[in-house]
């Protein structure tokens, strides 16, 4: 009988454009989705790798999507002493075939979001506002923001103010003020005219 080898696991880093977050690509689909780890009690409730991850004493972020995981590391610490280390960590991790996320993860989280008040109820010309806003950050700004190892996620629209939610290594970017004032706001004021503004939550 024959037995099936996997491939071997590779991975490399990227750049963030955080000092602080660093992102580590696997040739192996993680996570269709987005998972961010802001606290160890969140990963220790849903995920066993977010979980293993804090417990690496220099880890204070664990952000999971699709093929990568953004790791934002303390400030005391420097990179070019933790990445071999977290490297292996996750290789191995990911070789072993060990649980990345809990069943109904994604369930508790859009139920959470509910109750955040993600689903604020718009109705007629606004409702179709915040659908051309959403479509243009899912097409203009999530691919980019996505391969710098973060996400941006609409949250609400209220009088031409859109608020965004920030996550991954853009959580607590210093560039991520930058991009967000003077692109994702500039655009979307192009594209859609009604918007006078963007603010950013962070995940």
């Amino acid at each position: 009988m024959e037995t099936k080898t996997a491939s071997p696991i590779m991975l490399y880093t990227e750049q963030t454009p955080n000092p602080d977050s660093l992102k580590f690509v696997t040739n192996r689909m993680l996570y269709k989705g987005t998972a961010d780890f802001r606290t160890e009690d969140l990963a220790k409730e849903w995920s066993p790798l977010a979980e293993a991850l804090f417990q690496l004493p220099y880890v204070n972020g664990v952000y999971i999507c699709n093929n990568f995981v953004t790791i934002s590391k303390e400030m005391n610490y420097l990179w070019e002493d933790i990445t071999m280390k977290t490297k292996e960590f996750i290789k191995s991790y990911v070789a072993e075939d060990k649980p990345i996320l809990k069943e109904g993860f994604e369930e508790a989280m859009a139920k959470i979001e509910e109750e955040r008040g993600v689903a604020y109820h718009y109705e007629g010309d606004e409702a179709e506002l915040v659908q051309k806003i959403k479509a243009l950050l899912d097409k203009y700004v999530k691919p980019a923001v996505e391969m710098d190892g973060g996400n941006i996620e609409f949250k609400a629209y209220d009088k031409g103010k859109v608020i965004v939610v920030l996550q991954g290594s853009c959580s607590g970017c210093p560039s991520s003020t930058v991009t967000l004032k003077s692109g994702i706001e500039g655009m979307l004021k192009r594209m859609v005219p009604e918007v006078t503004e963007v603010v950013a939550e962070m995940g």
